[in-house]
């Protein structure tokens, strides 16, 4: 089926994907396989994803660990079965490879709950204060942080900012709160949560 260039972006609006029909004589598996070494690419797949998806993943994990695979991988293409900001995060850490999102409306509400523009304003409400952002943001939240860190080091990030400055810290409130009690540091929150999270 050839597609004229609209068709494809109506499709990618609606849908986030293109929604192609395939051939039951096509083996999906084998046919990924043949791809992944004539394209030479890697998989690197969420831990949140079907068990289908999971096995044919070259890396499998949460998005820390895909992070730092992705630093790693050898491959000229990198396929990320994972959301938007994951996608992102080894496009940062690999500008000259070619990233594909398969889905383009994989969307993490963590991340949604900090719009960049909103964001900003919030900032610039506290000029001078040291911004902190957990990973889980969008590329643009993280351009507008002095400091991006993990659950696993945020601690120690905290803990190294003098206690006399000002600390902004986003996009997980839950986490900020956390931090807070750690740390003792009395930190100006961004209101953002992760409904999985919550959820569980």
């Amino acid at each position: 089926m050839n597609l004229t260039t609209d068709e494809i972006q109506e499709r990618l609006h609606k849908k986030g994907y293109l929604d192609l029909s395939v051939s039951k004589d096509i083996d999906l598996v084998t046919e990924i396989n043949r791809l992944k070494k004539e394209k030479n690419a890697v998989i690197l797949a969420h831990y949140y994803q079907e068990p289908e998806i999971q096995e044919l993943a070259d890396y499998l994990g949460d998005s820390l660990f895909l992070a730092q695979a992705a630093e790693k991988v050898a491959a000229d293409i990198i396929v990320f079965a994972g959301v938007h900001f994951m996608a992102e995060t080894a496009k940062i850490i690999n500008p000259n490879k070619k990233v594909l999102l398969p889905d383009l409306k994989a969307g993490c509400s963590l991340a949604d709950s900090c719009p960049p523009d909103e964001f900003e304003k919030f900032i610039s409400k506290h000029p001078g204060a040291h911004v902190v952002t957990y990973i889980n943001c969008s590329a643009e939240i993280k351009a507008l942080s002095t400091i991006v860190c993990t659950s696993s080091n945020a601690v120690r990030i905290i803990d190294s900012i003098p206690e006399n400055e000002t600390i902004i810290f986003a996009p997980d409130r839950n986490l900020g709160l956390y931090l807070i009690k750690e740390t003792g540091r009395n930190m100006i929150l961004w209101d953002g949560s992760c409904i999985v999270h919550e959820a569980s």
